[in-house]
């Protein structure tokens, strides 16, 4: 099985505003903050190419 996490480097959290702990987890389309726990869902564009 293929990990499909990622830590998303340079990024700040908008909430606690730590660096680099921001990691995407592409499965469930889920931005998390591994610092203070806020999290995000990523709503594909249909109109992206891929």
């Amino acid at each position: 099985m293929r990990d499909l996490t990622y830590l998303l480097e340079g990024l700040r959290c908008s909430t606690c505003q730590s660096d680099n702990t921001l990691w995407l987890d592409l499965e469930p389309g889920l931005v998390e903050c591994r610092e203070c726990g806020q999290g995000a869902l990523i709503v594909p564009d249909d109109g992206e190419e891929q």
